[in-house]
């Protein structure tokens, strides 16, 4: 018994790929490389000025952790609200068809477009005191949310969710229906279906969304210093603290980079499989 004939001319073919591979042309050459040391020096004169000898102190100081823990919490609440109002939206605009379906899809991907600044303020005519909402929340549960612990998750929340939604409608798309009609068939309602099937279908996908969405609210500074302002173990979190420190502890600056410079990669790491494969 043989194995399967070989390729007429394969070896051919992959000498060609290699040869085509190689021949780059340098009027595409230099400015790739140029663009690529333009995205890479900054982050090697980060770790270059990184004040490696104190970085144990820098971290163990009262302001550094007050940030860091307070990010930390912050945009993992807002991840939390992301999942819950975020996944049923996710399937709303993946498995139902509606009228103004495209213009609900544009508003929820706004915010990914819209200056955070800008975000922060609607947030407030919207939330604060004498807001559309918050006024209403004021007078009848005394709930203010502006310049509050619980208004930099608002604001982390409102910029981060659509990463969410969108990671995970496009797993919506991409999973088959039939399983679901399959379950429908069997005397599963709409709901059981979609914890019982859906959702186990497009794990990955949330796992993804909820990643993006993580890193995104960790790393929030416009919305958040509009909304919720920036004071210290209350809403100062790592981004306006490295704005702060800028001005008068520059190594407490660093080092707050560094952190969120190993978040980034972490998180970019976690995805390889899933955003960075190549063929």
């Amino acid at each position: 018994m043989t194995g399967p004939a070989p390729v007429p001319g394969g070896r051919l073919v992959r000498a060609g790929r290699r040869r085509s591979r190689a021949r780059i042309p340098v009027a595409l050459l230099l400015p790739a490389l140029v663009g690529l040391a333009f995205l890479v020096l900054p982050l090697v004169g980060l770790l270059v000025r990184a004040p490696w000898s104190s970085l144990s102190g820098q971290l163990g100081s009262a302001e550094v952790w007050q940030a860091l823990r307070l990010s930390l919490l912050s945009a993992t609440a807002a991840t939390a609200v992301s999942l819950l109002l975020g996944v049923p939206l996710a399937w709303l605009l993946a498995r139902t068809d509606f009228p103004g379906r495209r213009l609900v899809r544009a508003l929820v991907t706004l915010p990914l477009v819209l200056p955070p600044v800008v975000g922060g303020v609607a947030l407030l005519l919207v939330l604060g005191r004498t807001g559309l909402v918050g006024r209403w929340l004021d007078s009848a549960f005394s709930v203010t949310l502006p310049f509050t612990t619980a208004g930099v998750v608002v604001a982390e929340s409102f910029v981060a969710m659509p990463f969410l939604v969108i990671s995970v409608e496009g797993a919506l798309r991409a999973a088959d229906p039939r399983y679901e009609e399959a379950a429908a068939t069997l005397g599963a309602s709409r709901l059981t279906a979609f914890r019982r099937v859906t959702l186990p279908l497009v794990a990955p996908g949330i796992a993804a969304g909820a990643v993006l969405a993580w890193a995104r609210a960790l790393g929030e500074f416009g919305a958040t210093i509009t909304f919720a302002g920036n004071f210290p173990g209350r809403t100062q979190t790592m981004p306006l603290a490295v704005y702060l420190a800028l001005e008068s502890d520059p190594e407490a600056a660093i080092v707050l980079s560094l952190v969120l410079l190993a978040v980034s990669v972490a998180v970019l790491v976690g995805l390889r499989d899933r955003w960075l494969s190549t063929p």
